[in-house]
C-alpha cells in the first residue's frame, strides 16, 4: 500500500489498502459508530491514525456506501497495522501493531460524552439491560472487547463433588514480544507512570507506549469508552474487559487511583451497582495479598451476566444472625467457606454483611489454623464479597479468606498447595472463588505432551518406572510427572479417543482440590466444628 508521500507501493498494495479503509469505514457506519455523512472524514482519520497520506478512496465509494456484510475486522486491522509499521508510525513489534490497530479504531469511535449520553438515555428509556446490551455491542464492534482473541480460549466443564466447575485456559491475552521485553530491559523507568495503572480512568483514549519508552509498555486505549455510574456518592467508571473471562465481563473502577478495600463502604457500593444494573452480578477481590486479585493498587469491582457454579451451590445448613431478623443465612456446599445472606431489605443485608466482616476480621481459631493478626498487627482475615439480585432478593456471597503463611506453605496456608502448582499456582481471586478456573496458556502444550506420553506408554507396554522416567526427561511433562503417573494408574485402559476428555476431567479435579485448599474451614469434623464456633460468634 502506498502510505506516505515519497513511498510507492505496488498497484495491488495500493488497491488493498484503499479497499481495507473503505471497508472499515463502511463497517463503522453499519454498526453505528460513524454517520454516513462523515464517511469521507472518517477515511482520512484512519489514514492519519496509521501515519499515511494516501491513497484516496475510489470516487464510486465516496458516492455510495458499500456493503460490509462479509467484512473481517481483525483482518483489516492487521493490514492497517502493517501500514503503520511501514510508515514508521510504530515499531515492528506485536505491541506496535496493536497500538496502530487501536489508533485506527479510536479514530472512528464516538466521543466519550456521546457514549455516556447514549447509555444513560437507554437506561432511562428502555431499561438497564437495554443499556448494557447497547454498550457491550459497541465495545465489541469497536474491537475493544477482543472477540476473536477470546474465541481462542480453551474452555470446558467438569463434574465434581461440588457440582460442575468451569475450566478455562486463557489464550486470549497476547504473549509478550521478546523485542518488547528486551527494549523494556534496556530503558530505565523514569518518574511516575501515566496512567498510574491499567484500571485508571485516564486510560480512556490513551495512545499507549512502547516498551522502550521511559514509562515502559502500556496498551493503547483509543477505542476504550467508559460510562459513569454513581456508586456510594462517587462517579465510578463502567467498562468491559478486553479479554473477557465470562459473559459481558465488566469492570467498575474508582475515580481515584487508590488501594482496594473491602469494608462497609464498598459493600454498599456493590449494592448500589445491582440497584442500577440488577441483571448483573458484581463482586470485589479480597483486599489482602495472596488471597486478593492481581491488581490491589486500584479500587475496583468486576461483574457481568454470567451465573457461576458457586451461585448454583446448594445450602448445607442455615443459620441466624441475632439482630438481623430480616436476613436469612446459609452455609454453601462449596469448597471455600462461603456464607450466603439474603434479604428483601437492602439496609438489613448491608448491616448483616458488615457484621460478618467485622467478626471475621478479628477471628482467631488456632485449631483451624486461622490467625487474625500477625505479631506486628498485620491483618490476615478478609472476605471476597459478591452481590447480585436473585428472585427479588438482595443476595450477598461472602467467601471467608485468610492469607497466613507457614514454613510448610510459604505461599499461603489457604492457597493452592505445592503439589497443585503444576496446574495452578497463582492467586485464587474473585472469578476462581466462584468456580471458574483461569489457567495459564503453557498448559495447552504441556497437557498435550502428557496425553501423548500416556498413550505411548500404554501402546508400548511401558512399566510405571519407564513412564516416570519418560515424563521426567521431557521438559513439557516434567512438572506434571507425579500427577500424570496417578492419571495413568486411575486409567489403565486409556483409549486415544478418550484421552483428551480424561485429561480435562483430571485437570478439573485438580482445580477442585485447589479450591478446597483455599477453604478456611475444611469439610471434615474439625472444620465443621470450627465453622460453627464462628457462626455462634455472629
Amino acid at each position: 500500500m502506498a502510505v506516505t508521500d515519497g513511498q510507492q507501493g505496488t498497484a495491488e498494495e495500493t488497491t488493498q489498502g484503499r479497499e481495507v479503509i473503505e471497508g472499515l469505514v463502511d463497517y463503522a457506519v453499519r454498526v453505528g459508530m460513524v454517520e454516513t455523512a462523515d464517511r469521507r472524514w472518517a477515511y482520512n482519520a484512519v489514514l492519519s491514525a496509521v501515519g499515511a497520506a494516501g491513497p484516496g478512496p475510489h470516487e464510486s465509494w465516496e458516492a455510495h456506501a458499500g456493503s460490509t456484510a462479509s467484512f473481517d475486522l481483525e483482518e483489516a486491522l492487521a493490514v492497517l497495522a502493517e501500514v503503520a509499521v511501514g510508515s514508521g508510525s510504530v515499531e515492528d513489534t506485536a505491541g506496535g501493531r496493536d497500538r496502530a490497530s487501536m489508533a485506527a479504531m479510536g479514530a472512528l469511535m464516538p466521543r466519550p460524552s456521546v457514549v455516556a449520553d447514549g447509555f444513560v438515555y437507554r437506561h432511562g428509556a428502555e431499561g438497564p439491560q437495554a443499556a448494557t446490551d447497547w454498550f457491550y455491542q459497541l465495545c465489541c464492534d469497536a474491537g475493544y472487547v477482543r472477540r476473536a482473541a477470546i474465541a481462542r480460549n480453551v474452555a470446558w466443564a467438569v463434574a465434581t463433588r461440588w457440582g460442575e466447575l468451569e475450566i478455562t485456559i486463557n489464550l486470549s491475552k497476547p504473549e509478550k514480544d521478546p523485542r518488547d521485553i528486551a527494549a523494556a530491559g534496556a530503558t530505565p523507568a523514569q518518574g511516575a507512570a501515566y496512567p498510574a495503572c491499567q484500571l485508571c480512568m485516564t486510560n480512556e483514549g490513551y495512545p499507549g507506549r512502547a516498551a522502550a519508552d521511559a514509562g515502559g509498555a502500556h496498551p493503547a486505549r483509543q477505542n476504550l469508552r467508559i460510562v459513569p455510574i454513581d456508586l456510594g456518592g462517587e462517579v465510578w467508571g463502567l467498562q468491559y474487559s478486553p479479554y473477557a473471562y465470562f459473559d459481558e465481563h465488566c469492570i467498575a473502577m474508582s475515580p481515584a487511583h487508590r488501594p482496594m478495600h473491602v469494608d462497609r463502604e464498598n459493600i454498599a457500593r456493590l449494592l448500589d451497582f445491582v440497584d442500577y444494573l440488577p441483571h448483573y452480578f458484581v463482586g470485589s477481590n479480597a483486599d489482602l495479598p495472596i488471597v486478593g486479585g492481581s491488581i490491589l493498587s486500584h479500587d475496583h469491582f468486576q461483574g457481568g451476566l454470567h451465573t457461576f457454579p458457586m451461585m448454583r451451590a446448594k445450602a448445607a445448613e442455615t443459620f441466624e444472625l441475632p439482630g438481623h431478623a430480616n436476613v436469612t443465612g446459609e452455609v454453601l456446599t462449596w469448597p471455600l467457606s462461603v456464607l450466603r445472606l439474603r434479604s428483601r431489605d437492602r439496609s438489613a443485608l448491608l448491616d448483616a454483611s458488615d457484621r460478618v466482616l467485622a467478626v471475621w476480621r478479628d477471628w482467631t481459631d488456632e485449631g483451624a489454623g486461622v490467625i487474625a493478626h500477625g505479631a506486628d498487627g498485620t491483618p490476615h482475615n478478609t472476605i471476597t464479597p459478591v452481590v447480585r439480585m436473585e428472585h427479588g432478593l438482595y443476595t450477598a456471597y461472602l467467601a471467608l479468606r485468610c492469607n497466613i503463611t507457614s514454613p510448610e506453605h510459604p505461599l499461603g496456608v489457604f492457597h493452592p498447595h505445592a503439589g497443585l502448582h503444576h496446574i495452578k499456582k497463582e492467586n485464587i481471586g474473585l472469578i476462581e472463588v466462584m468456580g471458574l478456573a483461569i489457567l495459564p496458556p503453557r498448559l495447552v502444550d504441556e497437557l498435550d505432551a502428557v496425553r501423548k506420553r500416556l498413550l505411548a506408554a500404554q501402546a508400548g507396554g511401558s512399566s510405571s518406572e519407564d513412564l516416570a522416567q519418560a515424563l521426567e526427561d521431557d521438559p513439557l511433562t516434567a512438572p506434571h510427572a507425579a500427577w500424570a503417573l496417578e492419571v495413568a494408574r486411575r486409567h489403565p485402559q486409556l483409549a486415544s479417543e478418550d484421552a483428551d476428555a480424561v485429561i480435562k476431567d483430571e485437570v478439573g479435579l485438580v482445580f477442585s482440590q485447589v479450591l478446597e485448599d483455599a477453604g478456611v474451614f475444611k469439610w471434615d469434623e474439625g472444620g465443621r466444628a470450627a465453622l460453627h464456633r464462628l457462626l455462634a460468634a455472629l
